[in-house]
């Protein structure tokens, strides 16, 4: 068991933190399934993923070029810069230096991407977490990131984005993106809803239905048919904060009974 080479006496937190200072510095080309496991965004699929999410891609393409006076000879730092597809963005659209920023092992990756497009001498990356990074410069211009997780705030990378900013970028600075808007729909799933929660009342002949409450409020990412929207869209917020507060009201498009929520 590879669990073996950390200390015995270490709790599974500060055996994660071990395993990570253990496997800071291996190159890609090294590392193990153990390696991957705590390095997630060191998986080429999950940056395929995102890559080809066309709709998202484009969009920070196309604010960038569609924007090129705004990026012409600025200093932009990348947070979360991955394979580099954002600093290279803002390279093409004229930054005078972009600072790319990442602390999974696909940094070693992105710097070969980036020579092999001839934009290593306009982007520079820097592999380690934001928060324990210094930079050449004391500001920047532009933030770009890429922070998004699943309903917005999932996994996101919000909070390293604000520390980039409150740290990095100057007065009047710009953040792309800098404003976010969150919705959320009701849905009727029955037979989904009979899957996974009523199942627990037989499960290979025991009752174990005390977990079905539990199970409800869990929130679930899936894919959903339009059809099964049974409400309009209701913005619930539009600026970049965790917490919020708020009365819900929909009006049913269909007279059926509406099981879920769904945010996007």
């Amino acid at each position: 068991m590879w669990w073996n080479e950390l200390p015995l006496s270490l709790g599974a937190a500060e055996s994660l933190s071990a395993f990570k200072k253990m496997a800071k510095f291996l190159n890609p080309d090294e590392m193990t399934s153990r390696d991957y496991y705590f390095d997630s965004y060191a998986h080429f699929g999950i940056h395929e993923e995102m890559l080809k999410d066309e709709v998202r891609t484009l969009t920070y393409r196309n604010a960038m070029y569609h924007n090129k006076h705004v990026f012409k000879d600025k200093i932009v730092l990348d947070v979360g810069s991955g394979t580099g597809i954002l600093s290279m963005f803002a390279a093409k659209a004229g930054a005078r230096h972009v600072y790319g920023i990442e602390c999974s092992s696909i940094s070693e990756y992105s710097e070969k991407i980036i020579k092999s497009n001839h934009l290593d001498s306009v982007i520079t990356i820097f592999k380690g977490k934001v928060e324990e990074v210094e930079l050449p410069v004391e500001k920047v211009d532009i933030i770009i990131s890429e922070w998004m997780g699943y309903c917005l705030f999932y996994e996101s990378m919000l909070n390293t984005v604000i520390f980039a900013r409150d740290k990095w970028l100057k007065p009047g600075g710009l953040m792309f993106p800098d404003r976010a808007t969150l919705y959320v729909v009701a849905i009727e799933d029955r037979q989904y809803k009979d899957f996974k929660i009523h199942w627990w009342e037989n499960v290979y002949g025991f009752d174990m239905s005390c977990i079905r409450n539990v199970a409800i409020k869990e929130p679930l990412v899936d894919i959903v048919d339009p059809k099964q929207v049974v409400t309009n869209s209701c913005l619930i917020k539009r600026d970049l904060d965790f917490t919020i507060e708020l009365d819900f009201k929909g009006q049913l498009c269909e007279a059926d009974i509406s099981h879920d929520y769904k945010m996007r």
